[in-house]
């Protein structure tokens, strides 16, 4: 994650199907904030089923279900359910104009009374 300056790296399966993520949180609060060792598996740690979108999904799509989730990046996955790429609200922010960047961060970090699908502890 350091070296490639990202905060969620997908976990895939044998034929490269989708399984979970891991984020910088996860790693925060399933192994560093419970002293547990760097030596963990990943399944341990990781956000099982994540919530993904496709790549033709909308940017208000995207937008709808990083709000909906409290999560700030989604897997992109492909017909197959084979991750093709992660959309980042950075990403979004950097294309959209300042209000709607503003709207969508107060949004998604807002607290939520239900749970969140991925990178909660």
């Amino acid at each position: 994650m350091v070296d490639n300056d990202c905060g969620q790296i997908p976990v895939v399966d044998d034929s490269g199907a989708l399984v979970g993520v891991v984020t910088d949180r996860d790693i925060a609060c399933r192994c560093v904030a419970k002293g547990n060792s760097s030596d963990q598996r990943v399944e341990e740690v990781m956000t099982s089923s994540p919530v993904t979108v496709t790549a033709d999904a909308s940017v208000d799509e995207c937008c709808t279900k990083m709000e909906d989730n409290q999560v700030r990046r989604l897997p992109v996955v492909d017909d197959e359910g084979k991750c093709c790429g992660i959309v980042a609200q950075a990403d979004i922010a950097r294309s959209a104009a300042e209000k709607e960047t503003g709207d969508l961060v107060r949004e998604v970090s807002e607290a939520s009374s239900e749970p969140a699908s991925a990178g909660c502890c």
